[in-house]
């Protein structure tokens, strides 16, 4: 299962969880339950939790019992019971490992889509979500009684229609899901102008914000091969100089910084789960040279390579 800890895919969820068959439309859909019961007994999904992985597509979840941490793009949250939270394509993720106390008293609802399933709907799902959540210091959000009790009547129905001999059930859960949608919408906006009331966001500063958001996913998707301020600059028609000023005054920290980090997160997935050996990591994070990113590595975690897939 290694080739699976650092990308994964919904053909890979579907082979580890057979449990949820019934409840997928091919490699494109899965609405799920996950019981913490079932997690204990069942390693290969706490295995998909407590590490690393990046998955091109959408992840929704809603925590309906239970706590714990997760990471998305270096950023930690807390998830409380009642939250919702929602992962776009590229994103990289993790859960922290809770206990097995913690995990036996969990229950999570959670849907996963592709980007083609989504592409079919009658909505623009990445700007519904991430256009909204770049104004959220925390992306997870807690719903009220109301909109928990709208959120749980759209599962029953899916669930129905997903487990039923209907022949055209994929057309009824996208005109479900772009009914979904606007209720998502109407919940986002509702957390933004709580969050937002007591504080003036000048159009200056919204700008910059947006800029630093938009520059965190061309991050995400290149880092990997690209690791100068000119292309970023470049993709979001840009000077260096000017990016590098608004990357720094928003979030206290430069756009090479933002970069290595995501390069060392990178490069510590696949030296410690992805069986691949040094010299081909190096040729993948496009390193001139072993020694050059034995190097790199070395300076901004205090080992080399070796010594991290060792465990050192």
């Amino acid at each position: 299962m290694q080739d699976a800890l650092q990308n994964i895919s919904i053909q890979k969820i579907l082979r580890l969880s057979g449990n949820i068959d019934s409840y997928s439309i091919g490699s494109d859909f899965i609405l799920g339950e996950a019981e913490g019961g079932y997690a204990l007994a069942n390693n290969r999904i706490l295995e998909i939790l407590k590490y690393p992985i990046r998955f091109d597509g959408y992840i929704i979840f809603f925590l309906k019992k239970g706590h714990f941490k997760i990471e998305v793009n270096l950023g930690s949250y807390e998830v409380q019971e009642r939250s919702l939270l929602v992962s776009v394509p590229g994103n990289i993720i993790r859960i922290d490992s809770p206990s097995d106390e913690g995990i036996a008293d969990t229950r999570l609802v959670f849907a996963v889509l592709s980007k083609e399933f989504m592409s079919g709907l009658r909505l623009d799902f990445n700007k519904v979500f991430q256009d909204s959540l770049q104004l959220l210091e925390n992306p997870c959000i807690v719903l009220d009684d109301e909109q928990l009790s709208l959120a749980e009547s759209y599962f029953l129905l899916a669930k129905q229609v997903l487990v039923s001999s209907l022949s055209n059930k994929k057309q009824i859960i996208e005109e479900l899901l772009s009914s979904l949608s606007y209720l998502a919408e109407d919940i986002w906006k509702r957390q933004i102008q709580s969050r937002t009331k007591d504080a003036v966001l000048t159009d200056a500063g919204a700008r910059a914000q947006l800029t630093f958001e938009r520059f965190i996913k061309l991050v995400t998707e290149f880092h990997g091969s690209q690791r100068g301020m000119q292309f970023y600059a470049d993709k979001l028609c840009l000077t260096p100089k000017y990016l590098s000023k608004v990357i720094r005054d928003t979030s206290g920290r430069s756009g090479p910084d933002w970069i290595d980090a995501f390069v060392i997160l990178e490069a510590k997935n696949l030296l410690r789960y992805s069986g691949e050996s040094i010299k081909e990591i190096v040729f993948k994070l496009n390193f001139p040279s072993a020694s050059v990113f034995n190097k790199f590595f070395k300076t901004r975690t205090g080992m080399s390579p070796s010594e991290y897939r060792r465990g050192v």
